[in-house]
């Protein structure tokens, strides 16, 4: 293939601001926000997943609690009850049967107030670890929130170079032929590299220095012709730095 050497030339701009978009791809990828907030959802998904087994525990010692107040007025009802009885009463041994019952009901509402006391306290903890817990998950919905703003502007940036990138590679691009183009691209996709500088004798895309035979051949070769670079298999653009 023959080219001009001035838009073989172009495609070392075209490389570079290809090579700048490969760049800005992998920042956007790599941005240490995207690690951060990936860590942040997994402390989150654990703490909603604590959260809502604290308020399952919280909630069945709502319903024991509700249990025993209901016991509680069970017995203080029939306390009641059974007080207006004995006021009333005049048989000996109903005043007997009773007091009897009365001492084993008053038992009863003793019994339960302490265990309702107890239930009261495991309860109070209960919202306090759950309370500890919501407070935990505010704090990384904030970080989330942080970071999330940070992310957003450090991919506007990006954004900003890739449009300011992309703009300036469409008109280099409209200035280099159009086979030549196309063989550029086919370099690139394959190899990654579709455009390599010639600079004192090494090859710009791997750092290689051209053996002399090569050397040899690329000083034969017309300034229009289009060459391959033997260690990138990218086009080797050749300028004044190239050592010929």
């Amino acid at each position: 293939m023959k080219a001009a050497p001035d838009d073989q030339a172009l495609l070392l701009d075209l490389q570079a601001l290809d090579t700048k978009l490969a760049q800005l791809d992998h920042r956007a990828k790599s941005l240490p926000e995207l690690a951060t907030l990936a860590e942040l959802a997994k402390q989150a998904d654990a703490a909603r997943a604590t959260a809502s087994e604290q308020r399952g525990t919280r909630e069945d010692i709502q319903l024991e609690l509700k249990r025993l107040e209901s016991d509680v007025a069970v017995v203080e009802t029939r306390i009641a009850r059974d007080a207006e009885r004995l006021a009333t009463s005049s048989s000996v041994k109903d005043v007997a049967a009773l007091e009897q019952e009365l001492a084993a009901l008053r038992k009863r509402h003793s019994d339960l107030e302490d265990i309702e006391l107890s239930v009261m306290e495991r309860l109070e903890e209960a919202e306090s670890i759950l309370a500890a817990t919501t407070e935990a998950l505010a704090d990384i919905d904030a970080k989330v929130a942080v970071a999330t703003e940070a992310r957003d502007a450090a991919l506007g940036a990006i954004t900003a170079e890739r449009t300011e990138a992309i703009a300036g590679r469409q008109v280099i691009q409209a200035k280099v032929p159009a086979d030549l183009y196309a063989l550029y691209e086919k370099q690139r996709t394959r190899y990654g590299t579709g455009a390599s500088l010639l600079r004192f004798g090494v090859s710009s895309a791997t750092g290689v220095k051209l053996l002399e035979n090569e050397m040899q051949e690329i000083r034969a070769a017309a300034p229009d012709d289009v060459i391959m670079c033997a260690s990138s298999d990218a086009i080797l653009v050749r300028t004044a730095e190239s050592g010929l």
